[in-house]
């Protein structure tokens, strides 16, 4: 089960992401749309904004891959960087001390759910 909602939120089953791997997804979040990803990290879920902070590419050129081989890190299909999936801490690369841009993750029974980040208010 995985689903956009007219609210900003975005559902799946928390067993079709398993250890390791990661699913994409589309929330509408103040009228734009926004592109993001969850990561099981060892059982720890995390969702983040699909965007690296260094020229604003999405990580991913091909679809729904970021992982390094050896599933240590993210890394970004332009320049290479590398990014910790527990943090999303940039380590290596253009954008080193910089990191990705976090979404609210909760979990709702046995179902990821991902709404838009609220904005700091002035």
């Amino acid at each position: 089960m995985r689903r956009m909602t007219a609210s900003g939120e975005w559902r799946c089953a928390a067993a079709s992401v398993p250890p390791g791997s990661t699913a994409t997804f589309r929330l509408e979040c103040g009228g734009r749309a926004l592109a993001g990803f969850v990561v099981n990290d060892a059982g720890r879920y995390r969702a983040y904004v699909n965007r690296c902070p260094h020229v604003g590419t999405p990580l991913d050129l091909w679809p729904n891959e970021f992982l390094t081989e050896d599933g240590g890190a993210f890394v970004c299909s332009t320049h290479g960087a590398l990014f910790e999936p527990d943090t999303g801490f940039c380590t290596a690369g253009p954008c080193a001390g910089d990191r990705l841009a976090p979404l609210p993750l909760t979990l709702d029974g046995d179902a990821l759910v991902v709404r838009c980040a609220r904005r700091p208010t002035p």
